[in-house]
């Protein structure tokens, strides 16, 4: 057994700089599903609140990350009303 880091990417082997991109991908796409749950939508009405396709929205519930950008995902929290904040720690 390993112990875990806090970041499952870079426990999967991705490397660290990777790792911490794929981490904030998924934070969003998750604030992004709890966001779709708390409003009770359906894929396709999200879609069109968001301005994006049903496929799009696909990925995101799916949690495939590897295919959205952070500038993406950032844009579709603000749509939806979800506060993106950044704090960084030297």
């Amino acid at each position: 057994m390993t112990e875990f880091s806090g970041n499952i990417f870079r426990d999967l082997g991705f490397p660290p700089h990777e790792a911490e991109v794929m981490l904030l991908r998924a934070q969003l796409a998750e604030a992004l599903r709890v966001w779709m749950e708390r409003e009770a939508l359906t894929q396709a009405q999200t879609a069109k609140r968001l301005g994006v396709t049903q496929p799009r929205v696909s990925e995101i519930v799916r949690g495939k990350v590897e295919l959205l950008s952070l500038d993406y995902l950032v844009g579709l929290c603000a749509k939806a009303g979800i506060s993106v904040g950044v704090r960084v720690a030297a």
